[in-house]
């Protein structure tokens, strides 16, 4: 695993954490850029499939990574970066959506759509990350 972004319904990057050391990590400004440009993709997606209803990518598969990406009812997206060999990533993605329904909408001090700042849902994804 490299790194988790979530981005809200309207495009906008509201959680971003890495993993592990990648010597290409990226600055703040190129994370806000990719959040924007994976918004604008999943979007075009949608409209474009040759299936109605369609949910757009869920799997883009780079030569050197894959990038998982689990859109809620809601319209959040959690994208994952993982390794070309990584082979539970939806089960990871859901476990991380579960985290954040859990440390982060529950949190009373937590608005809607903003970044996230939340000490419990930061330990209780360390740890998960830790254990796999």
């Amino acid at each position: 695993m490299h790194a988790l972004i979530i981005i809200n319904r309207a495009g906008s990057l509201i959680f971003q954490r890495e993993f592990g050391s990648s010597p290409t990590a990226l600055t703040p400004n190129e994370y806000l850029v990719l959040a924007g440009t994976i918004h604008g993709v999943h979007a075009i997606s949608t409209q474009i499939s040759p299936l109605p209803g369609s949910s757009g990518i869920q799997l883009l598969e780079a030569g050197t990574f894959n990038m998982h990406i689990l859109q809620t009812h809601t319209g959040m997206k959690f994208v994952l970066f993982t390794e070309k060999k990584t082979t539970n990533a939806r089960l990871q993605l859901q476990k991380f959506y579960e985290l954040y329904s859990d440390y982060v909408l529950k949190n009373p001090f937590y608005t809607l759509e903003m970044p996230i700042k939340c000490q419990l849902f930061d330990e209780q994804l360390k740890r998960y990350i830790d254990s796999h």
